[in-house]
């Protein structure tokens, strides 16, 4: 599932667990499940970060490099 999709479902899980309409269980399932997704979305964003933090420093030492 990719991140969007993920922040998605949260999202529909939310709106559930808003509308007082599921009952403690489900709510309780529910929010286990979407702390599950958000665990999940933070680790892509570290993932992603990291990544991010090595292209940028490939991309400085490129900058640094003399014309020739």
């Amino acid at each position: 599932m990719t991140f969007e999709e993920k922040v998605e479902k949260l999202e529909k899980i939310l709106e559930k667990i808003e509308s007082g309409k599921t009952s403690l269980e489900e709510t309780n399932k529910l929010f286990e499940e979407g702390v599950q997704l958000a665990k999940e979305c933070f680790s892509m964003l570290e993932e992603s970060k990291g990544k991010i933090t090595v292209l940028k420093a490939e991309l400085d030492k490129l900058i640094e490099q003399p014309l020739e």
